[in-house]
């Protein structure tokens, strides 16, 4: 079986570098060392950049840095940006407010298969125990299984098995288009089904689903799902909630496409010059 040569994990960001030096600071701590870091900045202020370059002066990995200009929320267009940089096959999406776990390059590895992408898993914290963290930089991937239970039973964790088990490679895969767990804070594709259907739809306005419309595309493509949860966790920092004026719209988007078959997005990876992808000086 094919397994990935070398993984890219693509962050996207925006003007919270706090956060982002967290998330980087997990994935330097990485078990498995083959692989990238790709910051995918959605227009950033210079506190972001300033971040990132101090952060490349003691990376164990390649960390690279593109940008493109605030105008607005666009996600899409920012994760196709940090594919064309990347040089991994295969491509493991992470929001820049998502702390991985120790092995979590090696758990997105283990569960690579061609014909498959991985919708992974979040742990929720509270707006309490973000600031905390934040503020004292507290190491989450040092607590121990009591401290996470406390955390959970304080309400600080929205979960708790799924930050002490890992299960195997087992029942995973889902043989058809659901809307459950489609998260791109966590998500790994191959690059080349990412290719096949020309990556995130740009053309996709405002916060929602977007991710949901990679999905449904990979799958009328015939790539399947395989669930990440009780072993790709991630923790998610509290922020406030995203402008949601698009969902409904976004949402009905989707449905109609995975009723057409829709394979290819209407604006995607081939519509962006090449040069734009290359990695801030």
């Amino acid at each position: 079986m094919q397994k990935a040569s070398k993984i890219s994990v693509i962050v996207t960001t925006y003007n919270r570098p706090d956060a982002l030096a967290a998330v980087v600071e997990a994935l330097f701590a990485q078990d498995d060392r083959n692989f990238e870091i790709i910051i995918a900045d959605d227009g950033s202020s210079n506190n972001t950049r300033n971040c990132v370059e101090e952060l490349q002066k003691r990376t164990p990995v390649p960390l690279l840095h593109v940008w493109q200009e605030d105008l607005g929320f666009r996600a899409a267009r920012v994760r196709n940006l940090g594919t064309l940089a990347a040089s991994g096959d295969y491509i493991v999406f992470l929001d820049g407010d998502c702390i991985p776990g120790r092995n979590f390059v090696s758990q997105h590895r283990k569960l690579a298969r061609p014909g498959f992408l991985v919708s992974g898993s979040r742990v929720l914290l509270s707006p309490d125990y973000t600031r905390r963290l934040l503020d004292q930089h507290l190491d989450l991937n040092g607590l121990g299984w009591l401290q996470r239970l406390r955390l959970r039973l304080a309400g600080h964790f929205n979960k708790f098995l799924q930050t002490v088990l890992v299960l195997p490679d087992l029942g995973r895969e889902r043989k058809r288009f659901s809307w459950r767990r489609i998260k791109s804070c966590n998500l790994a594709v191959w690059r080349r089904d990412l290719e096949l259907v020309n990556g995130f739809d740009q053309s996709f306005l405002g916060w929602g689903h977007e991710d949901s419309d990679l999905v449904v595309r990979l799958f009328n493509a015939g790539v399947l799902r395989k669930d990440g949860a009780f072993a790709t966790e991630v923790y998610h920092l509290w922020h406030k909630e995203n402008q949601r004026d698009q969902e409904s719209s976004n949402r009905a988007v989707v449905l109609k496409r995975a009723e057409d078959r829709t394979v290819q997005a209407v604006t995607g990876l081939r519509d962006i010059d090449p040069q734009e992808a290359r990695a801030l000086a």
